[in-house]
């Protein structure tokens, strides 16, 4: 009992101080770790206020250099529509022939051609042909030129009487003694193959009996040929009525292309405005197989006209402020062309010409570009109308400017785009 108290009071001594120890430790735990709490939202609180005022000066960064470039890199673009002026057009007009002042002018094109066709013959008739050929006719009498008459007769060498076919002029002799000479073609006095012959020497008949029979002498280049007389194959009228026909609507049409491919750029060439003069119409020998070829010859006549100087010279009759600027005619070349009195004139010799155009058309005035742009450059968004309004020129324009929000023109040139649409 004794022993049992004893044990009983010495655990309670152990037991005892035990929990003193660790009643008194607890406070120190947590006095400790409130200290470190504290330390470490203490030193977080700094990182964070840190970290986002970083992020807040890269996005203000970002925003700035967004704006900077998208100023660095603006641009406008201008749609413009030109002023236009519909009018119908009944002129009557008056041109100088290769004028070099401000007064309206026009130059003669001239350009000649020939087309050949073949022909086959449907019959046979009487056929009388003459002799045909070239002499070169000599002048050793003195240094005088000679004329000689249409239908001059020459003998030849073998007694054949031969005729010039056209009017011709003998040079002089050269005052070393050279004899002058002229090619000209002949024909014989008579139809038959009598008269072909291979080279003959010739003298003039009209100088017979006085000096200048001596001095004057012809000699034939090539051959005399083509003579005949007899049966053999003939062509009707009416096949070559026809062939010739054709023929020339074919030359006209290949001489009318040839010259408007030949128009120089700022001029033009009115399609009534050009004139088909018919020339020579020579067939062929009629071969063994019955065809014949015919060649037509003739030569275009145009009348070429400056485009400036002619729209000009319209916009000033019909349009009442017009102030000279550059204009231009929607489909210029096919306003109808009238010439005035054409059957009473050669266009060949004319100097001065008359004439009428007509038609529906468009008179476009030409916007001077580098000039509007520069009356742009740094210009506010407000003042765009104000400059519009300085442009008779100018219908209607629309504006784009980039970026969206920029207020002004950009100031160099190049970033400014004006785009025209001009009606063609």
């Amino acid at each position: 009992m004794i022993m049992s108290k004893f044990l009983l009071n010495d655990m309670r001594r152990r037991s005892k101080p035990g929990k003193k120890v660790l009643v008194e430790k607890l406070p120190e735990i947590k006095e400790i770790e409130e200290e470190d709490s504290f330390k470490k939202s203490s030193t977080i609180r700094p990182k964070i206020k840190s970290r986002n005022l970083l992020w807040f000066a890269a996005f203000v960064s970002a925003i700035f250099c967004f704006f900077a470039f998208s100023f660095l890199f603006s641009s406008a673009e201008v749609a413009v529509n030109p002023r236009t002026e519909d009018v119908v057009l009944n002129e009557n007009l008056s041109a100088s022939r290769d004028s070099n002042g401000n007064s309206l002018s026009y130059n003669l094109v001239i350009i000649p051609g020939e087309e050949s066709g073949t022909i086959q013959a449907t019959g046979e008739g009487d056929v009388s042909e003459k002799a045909v050929g070239s002499v070169i006719i000599y002048n050793a009498f003195n240094t005088s030129p000679q004329t000689l008459s249409i239908d001059t007769r020459l003998e030849g060498s073998n007694g054949k009487i031969y005729k010039t076919q056209t009017k011709t002029v003998i040079p002089g002799a050269s005052a070393k003694g050279t004899p002058g000479s002229v090619e000209v073609k002949i024909y014989a006095s008579a139809p038959g193959p009598d008269y072909n012959s291979g080279p003959l020497d010739f003298s003039i008949i009209g100088f017979k009996g006085t000096p200048k029979y001596e001095k004057f002498y012809a000699r034939s280049k090539g051959d005399i040929s083509g003579g005949f007389s007899g049966k053999a194959p003939i062509i009707s009228d009416e096949d070559k009525a026809a062939l010739l026909a054709n023929l020339n609507t074919s030359l006209q049409a290949k001489l009318l292309k040839r010259a408007m491919d030949q128009v120089p750029a700022g001029f033009v060439l009115f399609n009534g405005a050009t004139f088909f003069d018919i020339g020579k119409t020579n067939i062929s020998s009629i071969e063994k197989d019955g065809n014949t070829t015919l060649t037509l010859t003739g030569t275009l006549y145009g009348l070429l006209f400056s485009e400036e100087k002619l729209t000009k010279k319209i916009a000033d009759d019909n349009i009442e402020d017009y102030d000279g600027s550059d204009i231009y005619i929607v489909k210029m070349k096919d306003l109808t062309f009238l010439l005035t009195n054409k059957d009473n004139i050669s266009v060949e010799e004319a100097k001065n010409i008359n004439f009428n155009l007509s038609g529906k058309t468009k008179i476009v005035l030409k916007l001077d570009v580098n000039k509007f742009i520069i009356d742009l450059l740094g210009r506010s968004k407000g003042d765009f109308n104000q400059t519009l309004a300085q442009y008779k020129n100018i219908d209607s324009a629309t504006l784009r400017l980039s970026p969206p929000w920029r207020r002004s023109f950009p100031d160099k040139i190049k970033n400014i785009k004006v785009l025209v649409s001009y009606p063609q």
